[in-house]
C-alpha cells in the first residue's frame, strides 16, 4: 500500500495522503499505525518526534493535541519505570551496578519470553557502550577518564556478547595486574 522505503518517508507518505489542514493526535496516530505494520512496534516515533519531522515538511501543528497524545503515549509504556535512571558510569562503580541491573532485567523479560523488554535491554546496554566509546575517544577529555570509560565500553561489549560469564569476566579483570596498574584507587 505505501510506496516508501524509510521510516521518515513513510511518515511524510501518510501524512500527504491524509491530505489534512493540520496536524493533531488522529493523524499522527495514523502515522503510527503505519509505520508499526511496516517496521514493527519498535520502530514507532514518540508523537512529539513524528510532529516535529511533519512541522519540518510544513505541517501546521495542533499542538495541545499533540501533548496530550505524548503524555498519553509515555505513560503507556510499562518499560519507562525499569530503565529510568538504569544508565550511569561515571565511575567503574556505577557502571557496574548499570550493567548488573541491566542483568537483572534481561533475566526478567526472558524468564516471560518479553521479546520488546529484551530490546530494550540490548538498546540501552549499545547506548551505555557507544557513549563511553565515545568519551573515550574525545582528545579534549582527561587521558585518565578517557582509558576508564574505553574500558567501561569494553565492559558493556562483553556483558552484550557473553552476559552468563561476565560476573567472572569484570571479577577478573578487576584483579589483574593490568587493571590494577592502569587504575590504581579507581575502583
Amino acid at each position: 500500500m505505501w510506496e516508501s522505503r524509510t521510516k521518515t518517508d513513510l511518515i511524510i507518505e501518510v501524512w500527504e495522503k491524509l491530505d489534512c489542514e493540520s496536524v493533531g493526535a488522529r493523524e499522527i496516530e495514523a502515522i503510527e499505525i503505519a509505520v508499526a505494520d511496516r517496521f514493527g512496534a519498535g520502530a514507532v516515533d514518540s508523537p512529539m518526534v513524528i510532529a516535529r519531522l511533519l512541522a519540518d515538511e510544513g505541517a501546521v501543528l495542533r499542538h495541545a493535541e499533540i501533548l496530550e497524545l505524548d503524555v498519553k503515549r509515555r505513560l503507556e509504556s510499562p518499560y519507562d519505570a525499569m530503565f529510568r535512571n538504569v544508565l550511569k558510569f561515571a565511575d567503574f562503580k556505577q557502571a557496574l551496578i548499570s550493567i548488573r541491573r541491566l542483568e537483572n532485567l534481561r533475566r526478567k523479560f526472558a524468564a516471560e519470553n518479553d521479546k520488546e523488554g529484551l530490546r530494550l535491554v540490548r538498546e540501552t546496554a549499545l547506548r551505555g557502550k557507544n557513549r563511553a566509546s565515545m568519551i573515550a575517544g574525545n582528545e579534549k577529555v582527561d587521558a585518565q577518564k578517557r582509558a576508564e570509560k574505553a574500558e567501561i565500553a569494553e565492559w558493556f561489549t562483553l556483558w552484550m556478547q557473553a552476559p552468563e560469564v561476565f560476573e567472572n569476566w569484570v571479577l577478573l579483570r578487576q584483579n589483574s595486574k593490568d587493571f590494577r596498574e592502569k587504575f590504581e584507587n579507581r575502583f
